[in-house]
């Protein structure tokens, strides 16, 4: 069996291309994971995990991800070689994803919320305003 999940942190913005035959979006990007350790320093370790994602998936991740986003990436690892140009023989290791979750929200300046349409959904509630609430409210 196949299978790998992480969780971590966008290295730097996704890459988008499309395959030259058929089109296909490809997104590849890098996620830090954090090693569950600390250094005698108490610094962590990280790994840098190379993903590659296709299809209509890719153009999400692509319009949606940006550098230091934390996801969840489930998927399998995939090794492959190509010749370089100078005649060796290079490898290549990456989680190939089927699915991604994003699991923080994107960070949105004041100007960015003004532009918005749907700006009210993301104001943050005033904790001293009281909220309406009445009887046809409850769930049970």
């Amino acid at each position: 069996m196949n299978k790998w999940f992480g969780i971590g942190r966008l290295t730097a913005d996704p890459e988008l291309k499309y395959t030259p035959n058929t089109g296909t979006p490809v997104a590849r990007f890098t996620v830090a994971i954090d090693r569950d350790y600390k250094k005698e320093d108490g610094t962590r370790e990280a790994d840098f995990i190379k993903c590659v994602v296709f299809g209509k998936l890719a153009e999400t991740v692509a319009d949606n991800l940006t550098k230091g986003r934390l996801v969840a990436v489930e998927g399998r690892i995939q090794t492959s070689s190509y010749k370089a140009s100078d005649g060796t023989k290079k490898y290549i290791t990456e989680a190939v994803a089927d699915k991604i979750k994003f699991l923080d929200w994107p960070k949105i300046d004041n100007n960015q919320i003004e532009n918005r349409q749907e700006a009210d959904e993301f104001m943050p509630v005033n904790d001293n305003e009281e909220i309406p609430f009445g009887d046809e409210d409850t769930p049970f």
